[in-house]
């Protein structure tokens, strides 16, 4: 599989050095191989978007949601392909890939839908001086690069490229190296579609390939997905150029759980929050806090949960939860339970990688984990969950707040009030009270503090590639 990139409306073949390897995680074993781009094939590809960029942008709101419609259909139609294909490269079992492609489909059509509703070009604006007139004018940014990450490929790539070009604007997509062949369905679309040339551009790389974007000065905008380490990488790039970026970064999120809570809920709550997709989710959370009086009763029930959460292969339809996604993450898992170790935390069950040939390792929980633990304060990106016990809801916002990250949390508690009272108080982008981490396209998302700038999803996923543009006229 050397054709791995589109290129102004071409499928044309890697000029890079790196050869990619794609994994399967269930066997820790490749199962295809790509040739990266090479700087000159980015130059092109952003090249490609700047020229189309001023048809596309003078397109009409209906022309666009219309394609956008075709993307969502299209996706549709190779459902089976693309569920075979995420349960393959990145170990999910069925049920999550089928979530994945389905969030996909929905942002696709929500973004037809808002770009049908998006008001004209020019909108009056009332003065209050005389002798003036005044309009505005909502724009494309321009050309946008969008570099997404392994664990969601599909979702975050729809999250950026639908409003993008619901917008008007083109596009270079760079996707991960982990997992390059879904995005690439993207592509044959366009060329299904017949979307112009250019609008959408696809560059597959490692972190060369990425920077050679993310330092590309013919780009208007940056949105990256990641860890915080590239979005700082990033974030200096933009600053050289002096352009605007989203970043949707990581997060070490609590789920904050109270004594009146139903501890059968809770427990299947916190579980998913931790466990779904081997918990590679800058959303996981990962800091459970349990108040005194329910503790003894959830935690031996959350232990059995977790022991009999079924491990296995993704082909398997008794699987709960697949592999973690590379070898790299693996072994980083590993060293986490290595340091828990090494700091002598309890742990109630899992800790350990699992003998299965791939890169499985064990739905892990560790009790009274104190504050200072790297394992309480570091992103692990894996099934691990650390558990502490609060008092009172004062020092539950304390200890959840307490945290250089601010994407998620979720709380559990039969007193409406008080969930409304400390979702109000929790320093986050997104809460979720009582429930699973449905995320709804229609809905925000996007963090505070370390967890990024920004915010993907609903109208604000669209107004973040638009430029204002005032016009003002004097009468006299």
């Amino acid at each position: 599989m050397t054709t791995s990139h589109y290129i102004a409306g071409r499928w044309v073949d890697g000029q890079g050095s790196d050869c990619i390897s794609v994994n399967d995680p269930a066997l820790g074993q490749p199962f295809a191989e790509l040739i990266a781009a090479s700087a000159e094939q980015v130059d092109q590809a952003v090249a490609a978007a700047r020229a189309a960029l001023p048809a596309w942008k003078c397109t009409s709101a209906s022309e666009r949601a219309a394609y956008l419609r075709g993307f969502a259909e299209q996706l549709g139609q190779r459902r089976e392909a693309l569920v075979a294909l995420q349960m393959r490269n990145n170990g999910k079992p069925r049920h999550e890939a089928e979530v994945d492609l389905d969030d996909a489909i929905a942002t696709f059509s929500y973004y037809a839908e808002l770009a049908e509703q998006l008001p004209g070009q020019n909108r009056d604006v009332p003065l209050a001086a005389p002798g003036f007139t005044a309009r505005t004018r909502l724009e494309p940014v321009g050309v946008v690069g969008l570099i997404v990450p392994w664990n969601f490929p599909l979702v975050t790539s729809a999250w950026k490229l639908a409003p993008a070009l619901a917008a008007g604007c083109t596009v270079v997509l760079k996707p991960s190296e982990v997992t390059p062949l879904c995005e690439l369905a993207y592509g044959q679309i366009a060329d299904t579609l017949g979307l112009p040339a250019g609008v959408l551009n696809i560059v597959n790389g490692k972190a060369e390939t990425g920077a050679a974007l993310s330092n590309h000065n013919g780009l208007d905008k940056l949105s990256f997905t990641g860890s915080n380490n590239v979005g700082s990488q990033v974030m200096r790039s933009a600053a050289a150029q002096c352009r605007p970026v989203t970043l949707e970064l990581g997060g070490k999120s609590a789920i904050l759980v109270f004594d009146d809570c139903d501890v059968d809920a809770a427990v299947q709550w916190i579980v998913a929050g931790i466990c779904w997709n081997a918990g590679q989710m800058c959303s996981a959370t990962s800091r459970l806090l349990v108040q005194d009086g329910i503790a003894d009763a959830l935690l031996p029930r959350l232990q059995a949960a977790l022991e009999n959460l079924r491990v296995g292969s993704p082909l398997s339809e008794e699987a709960d939860m697949g592999p973690l996604t590379s070898q790299a993450q693996w072994l980083k898992v590993a060293g986490y339970f290595a340091t828990a170790r090494e700091e002598g935390l309890q742990c109630l069950v899992g800790g350990k990688v699992l003998d299965r040939g791939g890169w499985f390792v064990s739905p892990t929980l560790y009790a009274d984990v104190p504050e200072g633990s790297r394992l309480w304060n570091e992103e692990i990106f894996g099934p691990v969950l650390c558990a502490r016990r609060f008092a009172s809801e004062q020092q539950a916002i304390a200890e959840a707040n307490d945290s250089r990250f601010g994407l998620v949390a979720t709380v559990c508690t039969t007193d409406l009030a008080r969930a409304e009272r400390v979702a109000d108080a929790l320093e986050v982008g997104h809460v979720w009270i009582n429930s699973v981490q449905a995320v709804f396209v229609e809905t925000s998302w996007g963090g505070t503090k370390g967890s990024g700038i920004g915010r993907e999803l609903g109208p604000w996923g669209l107004s973040g590639y638009q430029s204002v543009k005032h016009v003002t006229q004097c009468l006299g």
